[in-house]
């Protein structure tokens, strides 16, 4: 998938390096045995990063397939996209 803006791809890859950080947070607190409490709240701060990411992704997704050219002459590719972004949107719940 080609992104139409590369300001959002860069905001993208920051969105992921800062997660990635968040990830190794969480390792290095297991190894550090500290408590479950904060160990939780770590994980929950990356899945609610992890949701942000994917709806801006998968909103970029549905302005630039599902509303493409092609899908808008195409009623089919149309409804072939949209039950993609459902299949998609399940998926990341």
């Amino acid at each position: 998938m080609k992104l139409r803006d590369p300001q959002l791809q860069e905001s993208l890859i920051q969105r992921l390096r800062r997660i990635e950080g968040q990830i190794r947070g969480v390792e290095g607190m297991l190894e550090q045995q500290r408590d479950c409490k904060e160990i939780l709240q770590q994980v929950s701060a990356v899945q609610a990063a992890l949701r942000s990411f994917s709806r801006l992704l998968l909103e970029e997704y549905a302005v630039t397939c599902l509303l493409d050219e092609e899908a808008r002459e195409n009623p089919r590719l149309a409804e072939q996209n949209l039950r993609e972004l459902i299949d998609l949107i399940s998926k990341a719940q």
